[in-house]
């Protein structure tokens, strides 16, 4: 009788492992599931402008507030220019420059294009916010071109301040749950783009208003070319999604100089949609639901004096 106790007890024992195994099977799968297979990596430039506009950091952190939710995704952002850490793109599925343009682009400072060079290559997705879409045609224009698929290039592009009305969508992941919107903001226009627009699909792309080109020419306000694009009323691509020849991504948004304008749902689910797409996640169905109050985008502005 001991011995038949014991061999069961001895089966019994058995069970209860192989219970305990597809246990801590099925939680470490479960786990797995929670645990980050998604990276972005926000950069936030230095402070930049007056107060509420060209609000880097606050906008990142904001980006990544209403991202924390997406299952399997991991944000990081990095504040006050380039990260100074060798290993901040490690991992990362897409980089997210937000920071001042042209010649004190952040990018294009010391090595930073070389770092940028061998994870572009690897089909890292880059996105750029307003400013950041702006290099310089000696330096950074013809990476910008092939990684992100447009810049905005001196004596050519323009930056006025307009009410820009978006109409019509395209039929794209980015646009998902995205209506038609208006928003009052500096939207670059005019900009440089592959030959034949190849690999680039415009996501906003509205006709400009003579009201435009109220300024004279300028590096940055008119140039003929510009003047004569507009008098015909040609749609002015302003935010774009490219598929790089290599398969990687990139997502260039030419909004946001004024930090309040992150309170538009439309606005900013059009750019948390391109993030996630040009890391090669999923998009939700109805694009990426988040909420926002005035108390959020008032939150981690840059000490820039009065008048937030």
């Amino acid at each position: 009788m001991f011995g038949v106790a014991t061999d069961m007890g001895h089966r019994l024992s058995i069970e209860s492992m192989r219970t305990m195994a597809v246990v801590f099977i099925v939680v470490s799968c479960a786990s797995a599931a929670f645990c980050a297979d998604k990276k972005i990596v926000f950069v936030a430039g230095p402070p930049s402008h007056g107060p509420g506009e060209h609000e880097y950091r606050a906008g990142c952190l904001l980006l990544q507030k209403w991202l924390r939710d997406v299952p399997g995704l991991q944000t990081v952002v990095y504040s006050n220019g380039w990260p100074a850490d060798a290993g901040a793109f490690d991992g990362a599925d897409a980089i997210v420059l937000s920071m001042s343009g042209g010649g004190e682009h952040p990018a294009l400072q010391d090595d930073h294009l070389q770092q940028l060079r061998p994870l572009m290559e690897k089909g890292v997705g880059l996105a750029c916010i307003h400013w950041a879409v702006e290099v310089t045609k000696e330096k950074g224009e013809t990476e910008f071109l092939q990684w992100l698929g447009g810049a905005y290039e001196i004596n050519w592009s323009v930056n006025p301040t307009w009410t820009a009305d978006f109409t019509a969508l395209p039929e794209h992941p980015i646009t998902r749950g995205v209506k038609p919107f208006k928003m009052h903001d500096e939207w670059y226009f005019h900009l440089r783009f592959p030959e034949g627009m190849k690999g680039v699909t415009p996501i906003l792309a509205p006709v400009a208003p003579e009201s435009t080109m109220d300024r004279p020419d300028g590096p940055h306000s008119g140039n003929p070319a510009v003047r004569a694009a507009v008098k015909a009323g040609e749609p002015q691509t302003v935010c774009w999604a490219f598929e790089r020849p290599g398969g990687g991504r990139g997502f260039g948004f030419t909004g946001a100089h004024y930090h309040k304008n992150w309170g538009e749902g439309n606005f900013r689910k059009i750019v948390l949609n391109g993030l996630l797409w040009i890391a090669k996640a999923d998009v939700p169905e109805n694009g990426v639901e988040s909420t926002v109050t005035p108390e959020d985008v008032k939150e981690n502005l840059d000490a820039k004096g009065q008048g937030r």
